[in-house]
């Protein structure tokens, strides 16, 4: 037992996804595919009177971290630090929830498993409406295919072997709740045509290419992000848009090279993990 954790955990950039609800939160989620990146969130959790959360220096309200907190019945202070923008698609949400689970776990002495705190903190992110396949992907790591919906109990997960550079640009923010309270047929439709594509050609060709036709298909493309995707397809490289967020990704210095100031970052090849003490 510890007074204090730390746990880092990578940016999620959503590619595709579907919509899957259930009754039971920790069985409901998305099937998609993503790409976990080295921005990501240092979600610190220390004992505490009195329960905060705070991000960035200032306080927060996050539903899924107080959730979290209720199942794990602990009052402590959670301090989260990161450089990714919120509201862009960058998996923000889902990162202070697992990391919270993960740091909790540690300094209140909960003895749960890795797939017990997983399972906890997507739960508690579908309730709250945040997202619905962050968590299991920031838990894995790399590229990871969500290939069923759920926590790890049920999603049964496979990825594409991929390592290299990624840049982002980010416009704006998208109401992530707004579109998943909405009607998700359509885009759910296109999302399990683009797992299905990318499943049957697993490589990051196949997954950028499947990745702009969702955002068409699924009616979720700006005029801002379809104009920065064409200007970067036009100087020779890939780019798409974020899922959620008015931003677009690109592979290597696809953003750079067609005049973008762009941030870098890369594909962080494991999933979140406690940091040891110093």
């Amino acid at each position: 037992m510890t007074d204090e954790a730390t746990v880092f955990v990578p940016g999620h950039v959503t590619g595709f996804f579907t919509s899957e609800p259930a009754d039971d939160p920790t069985k409901a989620g998305s099937r998609g595919g993503g790409v976990t990146l080295a921005d990501g969130v240092t979600v610190t959790v220390a004992t505490s009177e009195e329960r905060s959360v705070t991000l960035n220096g200032g306080d927060i309200e996050a539903e899924a971290v107080d959730r979290v907190l209720d199942a794990l019945r602990a009052t402590v202070a959670v301090r989260g630090e990161t450089p990714l923008p919120l509201g862009a698609g960058f998996g923000v949400s889902g990162a202070m929830a697992l990391g919270s689970a993960l740091g909790t776990n540690a300094v209140a002495d909960r003895r749960l498993s890795e797939n017990e705190l997983v399972t906890i903190a997507h739960g508690a992110e579908v309730q709250a409406g945040t997202g619905l396949g962050d968590v299991v992907a920031q838990a894995r790591g790399g590229v990871p295919l969500r290939l069923e919906a759920g926590g790890p109990q049920t999603n049964d997960m496979d990825a594409i072997p991929a390592r290299g550079r990624v840049e982002y640009y980010v416009m704006g923010e998208y109401s992530t709740e707004a579109v998943l309270a909405g009607d998700t047929e359509t885009l759910s439709r296109a999302g399990e045509q683009a797992v299905s594509r990318v499943v049957k050609e697993p490589t990051m060709g196949q997954f950028m290419r499947a990745s702009r036709q969702f955002a068409r298909e699924a009616d979720l493309l700006t005029e801002g992000v379809q104009s920065v995707i064409e200007t970067v397809n036009e100087a020779g490289g890939t780019a798409s848009m974020a899922m959620l967020g008015e931003t677009v990704f690109a592979l290597g210095s696809g953003l750079t090279d067609a005049g973008y100031d762009a941030t870098v970052t890369s594909i962080y090849p494991g999933g979140a993990t406690l940091q040891e003490s110093e």
